[in-house]
């Protein structure tokens, strides 16, 4: 799967999640989910859990953490995604 792919499909795994439309539309790599999205920890980990499912991948708690942009969902999950493969 290709890194536009992943970044499609995340975009509509975290919309349902979003509270600032403006920052969902101008959305970059550099976004943060938390603070530019608004999106709150709890829902942070049903999008964890979405992407999981959506992409047949396992992320840990440590891996998490370190998850806060969207680009850093995008790599992580490229990266589990092929080591799967």
């Amino acid at each position: 799967m290709s890194r536009k792919e992943i970044e499609e499909k995340l975009k509509e795994i975290i919309r349902p999640y979003v509270q600032n439309e403006a920052a969902f539309e101008n959305m970059t790599a550099q976004t943060d989910m938390l603070r530019d999205l608004q999106i709150n920890s709890a829902h942070l980990v049903d999008i964890i859990l979405d992407m999981e499912e959506e992409f047949d991948i396992e992320i840990d708690d440590d891996t998490a953490e370190k998850m806060l942009t969207v680009g850093e969902a995008i790599d992580i999950t490229e990266k589990l995604s092929n080591e799967k493969n």
